[in-house]
């Protein structure tokens, strides 16, 4: 095995030369680091999405709320509209929590430890890692998929994930030094993402290449082993669009505890195996078709009825309403509705 000192050497040589140039990251070697805000709010965002979905909302929230400040003070719904497409909308609550810890207790200035900044809202060891390391040019081991891809290839690691996990971490940790750790930490992420990429990785592009244990096994692409999961359960429901003679449609707001979370939506029956058809009014529902949606821990078809009535609901002019619904209900709302672009109002 080469030695950690020349792979370091080697990726961060590589960095300088083909770093990603990204919104909210600072140019390889520059001497004053990104705004802790931006990397905290990006980390936050790529979470669940790659980098050209994340690109456009961390360019808007940033354009109107510009400091951890504007954020904080936010109204609910508001920051939970500009997420929608971002997906899992409890991060989206830590988010704002996080916000207004960092306004009400720091005086809208992020801590600059690792310590100090698992203990904010939402923030877990990879975030935390993440804000140190590149905002503040702290030692710290970062590590996300990316990171234990590398590893595990560099190492050929044999044992599967999820269990390689904590080995992944010690070997990612063999690296870690205060010379340029922001920098390193990017500069893996780029590693992972551009060249030692799951499926057909491009060795003959890689700066490691030369200290690849994987790689000298012939099939790099088999790591990391995974252990096979579980399959994703199915459920069934129904989602129904009721519309005024206005142009709006009915929308409610979803429970601050679970599953799209203080969000508005559709009114919808349960989401379970043989829903009741349980309509939120008594009116004229015409079957309109069904839509899927796959959420992280369960895959989701929603009949769609349509209808026009009354009742104590949030009434929203149904171009807001498209804007404003999480993904799914969008969904529903167009199969009931058509596109925006395309339909004729009644």
């Amino acid at each position: 095995m080469t030695d950690v000192l020349s792979l370091r050497a080697a990726l961060l040589d590589w960095y300088d030369a083909h770093a990603r140039s990204l919104p909210w990251r600072a140019p390889p070697g520059a001497e004053a680091k990104t705004d802790p805000y931006r990397v905290w709010l990006s980390e936050v965002m790529l979470q669940q999405t790659t980098v050209p979905h994340a690109a456009p909302y961390f360019e808007r929230f940033t354009t109107r709320w510009p400091t951890v400040a504007d954020l904080a003070a936010v109204e609910d719904a508001e920051l939970m509209a500009a997420w929608a497409g971002l997906g899992y909308y409890a991060r989206a609550r830590n988010l704002l929590a996080c916000a207004r810890a960092v306004a009400a207790e720091y005086d809208g200035v992020f801590p600059q430890t690792e310590a100090e900044l698992l203990t904010l809202p939402g923030v877990g060891a990879y975030t935390a890692a993440a804000v140190a390391a590149i905002a503040f040019d702290q030692p710290a081991n970062v590590v996300d998929g990316n990171v234990e891809r590398v590893m595990s290839r560099l190492f050929a690691v044999e044992t599967p994930l999820p269990a390689a996990r904590p080995e992944l971490r010690r070997l990612a940790a063999l690296f870690v030094d205060e010379h340029r750790p922001g920098d390193w930490a990017q500069a893996l992420m780029d590693l992972g993402s551009g060249v030692c990429r799951p499926r057909s990785p491009l060795c003959d592009q890689c700066p490691l290449a030369f200290g690849c244990e994987a790689l000298k096994t012939g099939t790099p692409e088999r790591y990391p082993l995974k252990t096979k999961k579980a399959e994703r359960p199915h459920r069934r429901g129904h989602a129904f669009v009721l519309r005024d003679g206005a142009g709006r449609v009915a929308l409610v707001r979803r429970p601050d505890k679970g599953l799209l979370g203080g969000m508005a939506g559709l009114p919808t029956s349960d989401w379970g195996g043989a829903p009741e058809f349980a309509p939120p009014v008594d009116a004229d529902w015409r079957a309109a078709g069904s839509v899927e949606h796959v959420f992280t821990h369960f895959s989701l078809t929603l009949e769609v009825y349509v209808a026009k009535g009354e009742g104590d609901f949030l009434w929203t002019p149904e171009e807001e309403a498209a804007k404003a619904l999480p993904t799914v209900f969008r969904k529903a709302l167009e199969r009931a509705l058509g596109p925006l672009s395309r339909r004729e109002r009644a």
